[in-house]
């Protein structure tokens, strides 16, 4: 991460939540709150990666300055916790604290998604099931797309039936990938995996994988097969947005995107974002859809999984809801 010093401290405070913020900012003097503030206020763009590392880093620096016996994870954990919900914040915080120690592992994320998947092609489906968990879920479905068609969906399915990982195994998974990086291993294993992180891969891994992939796991696991389907997330889903959150959600996306996304899609999907809009930009966007051409398929999916991924943004910084296919769930 090259974000400046003051730029990481913005993203620490911006974590804590109002009041704590305050109390914080109360500790500094007047010059260091106005260029805090200030870029408190012109963040953009920050990914929950960032979040992690520089929470992972405070963390860090907590547990070298002091002496007095602070518990930083658990500290990090009733931050994140807070901020972000338990469910949500769980993935982050194992991925903070595994982070520090797990090199050969944490070094794997900052490869592109064809070297990982190289890497990974000879591997057993078992390892490379533990390395996507590892990943978020954007990376990890362009490494599931570059592997071997023929066993994407044995790793979907692994990844589905994950349910943690036994700290030994973690340990030789991470010194066999820190063989061919640099770095030591890991002390502390956590849970990881499970339906929920393969439907969050699939979502990001393409219709056409997503629904070969599928289709192949029900020929043998039906059940599960079904319950990952009820888990995803897909653009007709954000019907179930409400007006508010819609509204929020197109200040954010680009008039070309929605022209393609749009391009490919039900009447009634059409219909929730033009009432949406005031009556002259409804209109308009209306006649760009007319005058607008044949567009590719791979087009318009690559349109819908940019709005996709600025819902769920969006959904992580509370201002939208989104429903899961069974109307039950928020992710």
């Amino acid at each position: 991460m090259n974000r400046p010093g003051v730029e990481q401290a913005a993203i620490l405070l911006l974590t804590l939540g109002e009041q704590d913020a305050a109390q914080v900012l109360r500790h500094l003097g007047a010059k260091d709150v106005q260029r805090v503030g200030q870029a408190m206020a012109q963040l953009t763009g920050v990914s929950r990666e960032e979040v992690s590392q520089v929470l992972g880093r405070f963390s860090t620096r907590v547990e070298q300055q002091t002496s007095v016996g602070v518990n930083s994870d658990d500290y990090v954990r009733k931050v994140m916790n807070e901020a972000l919900g338990t469910e949500r914040a769980g993935g982050v915080i194992d991925r903070i604290l595994r982070g520090r120690s797990s090199r050969g592992l944490e070094a794997v994320k900052w490869m592109e998604p064809k070297a990982i998947a190289g890497m990974l092609r000879n591997e057993h489906p078992q390892v490379i099931a533990i390395v996507l968990s590892y990943l978020e879920a954007e990376q990890a479905a362009q490494v599931l797309g570059a592997l071997p068609q023929e066993i994407q969906p044995d790793v979907i399915l692994r990844v589905a039936t994950l349910d943690g990982v036994q700290p030994a195994a973690l340990n030789e998974l991470d010194e066999a990938l820190e063989k061919q990086f640099t770095g030591k291993s890991l002390s502390k294993s956590s849970g990881f995996g499970g339906p929920k992180a393969a439907a969050e891969i699939l979502n990001l891994v393409g219709v056409a994988p997503e629904g070969r992939i599928i289709e192949e796991i029900a020929k043998t696991h039906a059940d599960l097969s079904q319950k990952l389907q009820d888990l995803m997330f897909v653009f007709d889903d954000l019907i179930s947005i409400d007006d508010r959150g819609m509204q929020e959600l197109l200040r954010e996306i680009p008039g070309d995107k929605l022209i393609i996304a749009l391009k490919a899609t039900t009447e009634e999907m059409k219909t929730k974002f033009f009432k949406n809009m005031s009556e002259r930009a409804s209109q308009m966007l209306k006649d760009d859809l007319e005058a607008k051409g044949p567009v590719k398929l791979s087009e318009v999916e690559a349109a819908q999984k940019e709005i996709l991924l600025t819902a769920r943004r969006m959904s992580d910084e509370g201002k939208v809801q989104l429903g899961g296919k069974g109307g039950e769930e928020y992710v």
